[in-house]
């Protein structure tokens, strides 16, 4: 009889947020297999749970899987984890977990934290998003997904270790112009932050701990929405008593365009 290959998500910084079906799974697995066996050894302490563990890293995710499907073979239950969050979101596990489904073994999940999710749902995002993850290593390789994603019409999702943020920030500016973005950094920690910006005029300091970066779609242009209709909404606002300063801020949330230009057409009332 085969074993059952586990993905299960492990806190992305508050240890409480680990799931009771989390840790029923990793007692009762036969082998654990993480990322970096220090840092899971350090979260199994703190659960006072003592089991095998057996690396399995993003460079060697080939041989890796390898190794875990003979486990399964011999009917082992493997759990798989990684440093932080969900297995194969950005993480080692996308290539054992295909490599078992395609040959006929048992995967299932132990859903749980995920960076991606929590800065979605930190920045109140609900219109759909696309998920970029870490860019290419290459420039070549990371420059030709900065372009394919220039014109999405969906919020642009990254991460971003904290000494690539200035660069990657900068990058974006180069490439999409002066966007909307937010930075979400140290979720679920003491210093959980959720910093609002635009490309080229904010600067992050003191970068530390991974961020996830989200970019906003291209902004509609003057001439794809029409003068009146920014206008109109601007005139209402001011109507219902809000200083122009708040309409013209309002306006350009809502109408997803830049502040500058509501700014000008506002000078004509």
């Amino acid at each position: 009889m085969s074993g059952t290959l586990y993905l299960v998500a492990t806190p992305i910084g508050n240890l409480g947020d680990i799931t009771y079906r989390a840790v029923e799974t990793l007692k009762n697995a036969d082998v654990i297999a993480c990322e970096d066996t220090r840092h899971t050894l350090k979260l199994l302490n703190y659960l006072e749970i003592n089991k095998p563990l057996i690396s399995y890293y993003k460079q060697k995710e080939n041989e890796g899987s390898e190794v875990l499907w003979e486990l399964l073979e011999q009917g082992k239950n493997v759990a798989l984890v990684s440093d932080a969050g969900m297995p194969c979101v950005s993480d080692p596990g996308a290539v054992v977990s295909r490599k078992v489904r395609e040959r006929g073994g048992k995967v299932t999940v132990v859903p749980g934290a995920c960076a991606l999710v929590s800065a979605i749902a930190l920045c109140g995002i609900d219109s759909g998003f696309t998920f970029v993850g870490f860019l290419p290593e290459k420039n070549k390789e990371s420059e030709k997904v900065l372009e394919e994603y220039q014109n999405a019409s969906l919020p642009i999702v990254l991460y971003a270790a904290p000494h690539d943020v200035a660069k990657l920030l900068d990058r974006l500016y180069k490439k999409y112009g002066e966007r909307e973005f937010f930075a979400v950094k140290e979720i679920t920690k003491i210093y959980e932050t959720v910093l609002k910006g635009r490309l080229g005029s904010t600067i992050i300091e003191e970068a530390r701990g991974e961020f996830v970066l989200i970019v906003m779609p291209k902004e509609r242009e003057e001439r794809e929405i029409g003068e009146e209709e920014i206008l109109s909404c601007l005139r209402e606002k001011i109507e219902q008593g809000v200083d122009k300063k708040s309409a013209v801020k309002e306006t350009a949330e809502e109408w997803k365009v830049s502040k500058n230009l509501v700014y000008k057409l506002a000078l004509r009332l």
